[in-house]
């Protein structure tokens, strides 16, 4: 059984910057390609970034590349969103997943664990 902690987020003005941490419960996470999304009210949980699992390698969702970056330490078990030139259209609840399986890295329901969610808002 897989556990994740989040930790960051908060109240940032516009153009600001977070950094989100996910701490996993194993000792590794190499198997794991691990993704972040994020949730608003009334909405489905949408895609934000990837990386994954062997090559490191990632993927972001347009509204989010070129300010947003992902990055993992399978030593310390951690994996980071740092999100840069911060938007009020950012403002959501954002968790981070684990997949264990081969799978699309886009849809929510093919991930097998989730963090807690931590409130991120960026005012106008």
């Amino acid at each position: 059984q897989v556990s994740l902690a989040q930790s960051g987020g908060g109240l940032v003005q516009t153009g600001g910057s977070l950094r989100l941490s996910c701490a996993a419960s194993e000792r590794t996470m190499n198997g794991y390609a691990m993704g972040w999304f994020r949730q608003t009210p009334g909405k489905e949980r949408e895609f934000v970034a990837v990386i994954k699992r062997e090559t490191g390698t990632t993927y972001y969702s347009n509204s989010v590349k070129g300010r947003f970056t992902v990055s993992r330490d399978n030593a310390k078990n951690t994996v980071w969103l740092q999100m840069n030139s911060l938007k009020p259209e950012d403002t959501a609840v954002y968790y981070c997943a684990a997949q264990s399986t081969i799978g699309n890295y886009y849809l929510a329901s093919q991930y097998d664990y989730w963090g807690q969610g931590t409130q991120v808002t960026v005012a106008s």
